[in-house]
């Protein structure tokens, strides 16, 4: 089927538009530059590592599966930036260190050292039909289906490998699911990576609507950071238009720091309607680089950095059925207090024990303070305002 093309006409940005995106820009990136993070891993981080034997004392397996609508990278050997229709599937095991330091990710430079470093073991590339016998099929398989959706800024290395460092942080068995979209992976590609997270939707949306399909899932924990967010409640709202409510109905999500304006957050939860399960959301005000997106949306505020503490908060988290934590007192690496989500899947053993056993908390929406100091003693939640 040929497509025709409809040229439209280019409209120039206002000056003072374009000054100021290059200045919010500007700031993230030296930031990032004096926070002293590490340069990005290359693309030969994807091919398998050959190493002895295992050592359980110093390594422990993760296996993931990625959906992706990159197009593959000139090589071969990877995904590029380049936005493709349609989607890859493929199936990566890892070895990551069992002494880990914290959220950080130590890639491979020359020869591998599993003590310390992350490393790919294997990878296959999977079909369509492949996808969910995957998951479904794999021995640990509980009846629950994770995504996890990156945020922006990302390379295809960066995403996996933290993909990697939360299933291993997380202890779970199963295999998640890394829906992988074209991210420039560069400071300066905000508008371009918000272009590519809206293109992004109806693939999204198709991952979870043949999870939702498979009558062997009964949940699908869907967790999106940042940008990925705003895709994520995107493709929700393309899964409710689509008349998918029984896919809807075994959605759990979590939305860390979501890079989304508040009103069109609000109005993506009047399209959605009411879920089984409230929506999550991973907040902080401290957060730097949600502090530059809305610099450059005229100030407009961000969902992901609303403050618990405010009466109009709780309240709008208790009428509109969220749960909205404040994660400040997690670590984060970026120097932007953006990535602290990365830290949050240590205590998510802790979480769902507490959600067990008392629904009091946890079962109840409104505003909440993540306590890392009582998490492994008491309810990682107190309510905001009320200790």
């Amino acid at each position: 089927m040929v497509m025709a093309l409809t040229v439209l006409p280019i409209h120039r940005r206002a000056p003072g538009a374009t000054i100021r995106t290059k200045i919010a820009l500007t700031a993230i990136a030296s930031t990032i530059a004096l926070s002293g993070c590490s340069s990005r891993p290359a693309e030969d981080v994807l091919s398998p590592a050959v190493i002895a034997a295992p050592n359980s004392n110093e390594t422990e397996g993760v296996t993931l599966i990625v959906a992706t609508n990159r197009a593959r990278s000139k090589s071969g050997m990877g995904y590029s930036r380049e936005w493709e229709k349609g989607l890859h599937f493929e199936r990566y095991r890892f070895s990551v260190p069992t002494n880990r330091d914290g959220t950080n990710i130590s890639y491979r430079k020359s020869k591998p050292r599993p003590g310390s470093d992350y490393l790919v073991t294997s990878r296959e590339n999977l079909t369509a039909d492949d996808f969910v016998s995957k998951i479904v099929d794999d021995p640990a398989f509980d009846g629950t289906a994770s995504v996890f959706v990156h945020g922006y800024n990302n390379s295809f290395e960066e995403a996996l490998y933290r993909t990697a460092q939360m299933t291993a942080d997380v202890d779970a068995a199963r295999p998640p699911v890394l829906f992988a979209w074209p991210s420039a992976g560069s400071v300066m590609g905000y508008v371009a990576d918000r272009d590519a997270a809206l293109y992004s939707r109806s693939e999204l949306t198709s991952v979870l609507e043949v999870l939702g399909e498979s009558v062997k899932i009964k949940r699908i924990t869907l967790v999106a950071h940042s940008m990925g967010g705003f895709l994520s409640m995107e493709s929700l709202r393309q899964l409710r238009l689509n008349g998918r409510a029984s896919t809807l109905r075994k959605l759990q999500i979590i939305l860390a720091s979501p890079d989304i304006d508040v009103d069109v957050f609000r109005s993506q939860i009047t399209d959605i309607g009411e879920l089984s399960t409230p929506i999550t959301l991973l907040v902080s005000k401290s957060d730097r680089a949600l502090a530059v997106s809305s610099l450059l949306a005229m100030r407009r505020e961000r969902v992901g950095k609303v403050d618990v503490h405010d009466p109009i908060i709780k309240e709008a988290a208790k009428s509109d059925r969220l749960r909205v934590v404040d994660i400040s007192s997690l670590q984060s690496v970026d120097g932007l207090g953006h990535d602290r989500f990365a830290s949050f899947a240590r205590f998510a053993g802790t979480l769902a024990e507490t959600e067990i056993r008392d629904r009091r908390i946890l079962g109840n929406v409104g505003a909440f303070v993540f306590d890392t100091a009582g998490s492994a003693v008491t309810s990682p939640f107190q309510i905001a305002g009320e200790n």
